[in-house]
Order: structure tokens, then sequence, then C-alpha cells
């Protein structure tokens, strides 16, 4: 895992992703599937799904996939963000991954371009959907830029909630959510997230967990090595070693023995 999967900001226009000729009012759910069907390439949909752990007993065990590059992906997907909620909720009830990407993409932005009432019901729908929303890749581009917005000026209980679910994707939710507070200079929740998912045995919580401590020691250096010292114990070496790598070699060494 990487940084976040968003390859374009969301401050990016978007009425420039729409053709100039083009009603965005007058496009349609059929249409979009049309058009991501016709890019499908069904050899790199095989590698794709390996990539993304499909098979047996994997975490993403029967997820289907057309094979189509992210920007291609997210370019055309942004042409129909006029669409209706209800049309998503169906995007993300498809069995095909790129159907479901291409549903929170288009929820993204109309989250960007909303008042803040309809804010809080794409937030609601957000959530009520979560069960969909089930891969890395469709955590790690959507909770900053729903979840994770709208808790800058909303309580937080909520990441308490998802951190504590049953759910491997709402735990990542849960942690992922908190770069956005992260990148407005709070620490304090991802800490409080992290502390809650510290035993957690899936290993893309444990990355996401490092990731998220990371950034934070990105804000405050002195309080991720505080976390790190009185958590060592607890850590896995996964979360551990995502969490110190922009540490100089020689101090991820003496971190790495407990070493504080």
């Amino acid at each position: 895992m990487t940084g976040a999967s968003r390859n374009a900001p969301l401050e990016t226009p978007m009425k420039s992703h729409i053709h100039p000729k083009e009603n965005p009012a007058a496009l349609t759910r059929s249409q979009l599937l049309r058009e991501l069907g016709a890019l499908a390439d069904p050899a790199k949909a095989a590698a794709v799904a390996k990539y993304f752990k499909t098979g047996p007993g994997e975490y993403g065990e029967g997820d289907k996939f057309l094979g189509i590059a992210v920007p291609l992906q997210r370019k055309v997907a942004l042409r129909y963000q006029t669409l209706a909620l209800r049309d998503l909720a169906l995007l993300l009830a498809s069995p095909t991954h790129e159907h479901r990407f291409a549903g929170l993409e288009i929820l993204v932005a109309q989250y960007e371009r909303a008042a803040d009432a309809d804010r809080k019901t794409i937030v609601e729908f957000y959530l009520q959907h979560t069960r969909n929303i089930n891969n890395w890749d469709l955590v790690d581009t959507s909770a900053p830029y729903i979840l994770g917005e709208h808790l800058k000026t909303q309580p937080r209980r909520l990441l308490v909630t998802l951190a504590r679910s049953r759910s491997v994707w709402e735990r990542r939710i849960a942690i992922i959510s908190t770069l956005t507070l992260i990148r407005n200079g709070e620490t304090a929740d991802t800490l409080r997230v992290a502390k809650i998912l510290l035993s957690d045995p899936h290993d893309l919580i444990q990355k996401a967990v490092g990731w998220a401590l990371r950034e934070a020691g990105k804000v405050s250096q002195a309080a991720l090595l505080e976390f790190l010292s009185q958590h060592y114990a607890s850590l896995s070496r996964t979360t551990l070693r995502y969490a110190i790598e922009r540490f100089p070699p020689q101090q991820r060494k003496r971190i790495l023995a407990g070493k504080f």
C-alpha cells in the first residue's frame, strides 16, 4: 500500500471532464456501464484480479474486474456526476469492481460540490453502503474525501464505532478517514483509532494503521515516538515498519529493537 490512491486532486474543476457539446443531466447509468464495458481489457482484468486478492478465502474473493486503468475509470466516471443516489446505489451493488469505483468517484465529486445539507445526506448514504466499499482502493479513494472531510466539523465518535466493527472495510474506513484530519493538523483521532486497532490481525489494517501513524508523525514526530514507545509491545511489525519509514536508517533500526 502506498499513499492515497486518488490521482486527481478534489479541487480540480469538475467541468473539465464534461464534453463541450454534452448535457451532463442527460447522461444515464446505462450509458456509464456501456462506456466502461467498451474499455474492458480481459488480459489486464486477470492480472488486476490477482493483485486485489480475489481468490478463494482472500479478502477480495469473488470480485470481478473489467481491467481499466484508474485514471481512465476516473475520467469516465466524472462525466456522470449528476447521477442520482439511487443510480449510485445500483453501481455500488454491482459485482464489478470498476462499477463500484465509478460510483464512489461520482459520490466524492458530488460531496465536494454539495451544500451542507446535501453533504450530510451523502455521508449518510456512504455509511449505509459500507458493505459495498469492499476493497482497499475503494476505501482509500473515498473515505478521506467524504467521511474525513465531514468529520473536520462534526463529532468523531463514529470513528470509534467503525474501528470496532466486525467489517475489515469499516475498520479501514475509520483509520483512513483520519488522514484528512491529519492534513488539518490534528493527530489525536488518528492515535485514538490506531490504539483500538493495534491488535487487529488483518494485514490491510496493520498497513493502514502504519500509514496513518507515519502521516501523523509529519505533524508531530514527538507524538508519534511517544505512541510507538507506549505501545511497542502491541504493535505488529508491519505497522511499526510503515510508521517509521521516514526516519533515518539508524533510528529505524533502534526503534525496531525497542530502543527509543
